[in-house]
């Protein structure tokens, strides 16, 4: 399957999204938006449906992360996530990826449920990582990506599986850089 012009879309604005994420720009947000909208149709063109839903979150965090990043007083700077709580946002994400995959898998025509909700419930917490500038949104998104990548190709989403294994290097990338913000301020982390 050649890449449509959705395909193209989409990925276009979301890279740059991405892209600004790692950097800490604050025009990750509005590109996200739109990214995510272009999304959200070509998932449901290709019956991932945990996506489709997926880009719709993203769609309304990027709003309140828009407005979080954006306020003029009370910017919050990156920090850690204590490990306990990591801990419990990934068993979260482990047991409503079972629940949701198998309902899935159950109810609709959903292609590998399974895996497109896993991809779905560690980018929930990832996205609420970032939108509190956690440093550990990075370790969700390197997770998401190693998902996301061998799903999109299955799906003849081959475009898309390139764009995301950029978005892989992306994480790593955004780690080392938020990792040297938060050396730089040692009393906010």
């Amino acid at each position: 399957m050649n890449p449509s012009y959705l395909e193209y879309a989409a990925n276009g604005f979301y890279l740059l999204a991405v892209f600004l994420a790692a950097r800490n720009s604050i025009h990750t947000w509005w590109l996200g938006i739109i990214g995510c909208a272009l999304f959200a149709l070509l998932f449901y063109q290709v019956q991932l449906y945990a996506e489709v839903l997926l880009m719709l979150f993203f769609i309304a965090t990027n709003v309140i992360g828009w407005y979080q990043w954006g306020r003029a007083s009370g910017i919050k700077q990156v920090s850690s996530t204590p490990l306990p709580r990591l801990a419990g946002y990934g068993a979260l994400a482990l047991l409503v990826t079972v629940l949701y995959g198998y309902m899935l898998h159950r109810l609709t025509d959903a292609y590998a449920p399974f895996v497109d909700s896993a991809i779905l419930m560690f980018s929930v917490i990832a996205q609420f990582l970032l939108m509190n500038r956690k440093l550990e949104t990075w370790w969700f998104w390197l997770i998401v990506n190693t998902l996301a990548v061998p799903l999109y190709l299955s799906r003849e989403l081959q475009l898309t599986a390139l764009v995301y294994t950029g978005f892989w290097f992306n994480a790593w990338y955004g780690l080392y850089l938020w990792r040297k913000l938060t050396a730089a301020k040692p009393g906010i982390v």
